[in-house]
């Protein structure tokens, strides 16, 4: 008895997901159809991003036989799916790094201040989702939506911060970060 009022004290609690603190972006709406004996049966595929804006970020794809319901579906599997990156001084990436899905590859380079997000639809969508404010990104090869969200994610899955260096190599952040001092040649 005292077990299931506990779980019935957990189910009462707000859960994780449903805090207003993700924001999401509806990426793409695709109207696809079922053809049976009476005719056509339409549905719709939906492909949302959703971020904290402060370096996590998820897709996902639903399908329903009405829109609101397909959204509902994507950012649910969306918030499931989420990664997190390390983004440097809170606004761009650390390095460079490329990203790769089926036939589509995309190039992801780092910008100064006041450069912006310059980046074409769905790769933007993550960008803004991610919180990055400064980015250069190509896409090339595939245009599928899909297909470049997952080479996008692919590649922001491959970004190393420095701490995270340091700690693999055994090392503090600072002599990570030290550039090579020029060396005094004595004649």
């Amino acid at each position: 008895m005292a077990e299931r009022e506990n779980r019935r004290d957990r189910s009462d609690r707000p859960s994780r997901d449903e805090t207003p603190e993700f924001a999401d972006r509806l990426v793409a709406i695709n109207r696809v159809s079922k053809t049976v004996k009476g005719g056509k049966r339409f549905g719709f595929a939906a492909l949302v991003v959703v971020g904290d804006q402060r370096g996590r970020v998820g897709f996902g794809k639903g399908k329903a036989k009405e829109v609101p319901e397909a959204i509902r579906k994507a950012t649910e599997q969306a918030k499931r799916q989420m990664i997190r990156v390390a983004l440097r001084d809170g606004r761009t990436l650390h390095h460079d790094m490329e990203g790769r899905h089926g036939a589509g590859k995309v190039v992801m380079r780092t910008a100064v201040a006041g450069t912006g997000i310059i980046a074409g639809g769905p790769m933007r969508a993550v960008f803004e989702m991610l919180g990055i404010q400064d980015v250069v990104a190509k896409s090339m090869g595939s245009q599928n939506p899909y297909n470049m969200i997952r080479a996008t994610m692919d590649g922001l899955k491959q970004e190393s911060s420095p701490r995270q260096v340091a700690q693999r190599r055994g090392k503090k952040v600072a002599e990570i970060l030290r550039k090579p001092e020029a060396e005094v040649v004595e004649a």
